[in-house]
């Protein structure tokens, strides 16, 4: 699985199959500070990813 975490600006290749909350805890991203990109796709951190799928860890911006 290719990841992206826009935060360290880094694409990491790593082995991955299970929930995208479970992804969020082997990386160590709390995920109040990411959306969560499937394959350019949106999706909830109950999602099941697959070692194929491409996934991008937007960082979230806040202002006010």
């Amino acid at each position: 699985m290719e990841v992206f975490i826009e935060a360290d600006n880094k694409k990491r290749k790593i082995k991955f199959s299970g929930t995208a909350s479970q992804l969020l805890k082997k990386l160590n991203v709390n995920s109040e500070t990411v959306i969560i990109a499937k394959n350019n796709e949106l999706v909830s951190e109950e999602e099941n990813l697959k070692d194929k799928d491409e996934i991008k860890l937007l960082s979230v911006i806040s202002g006010g």
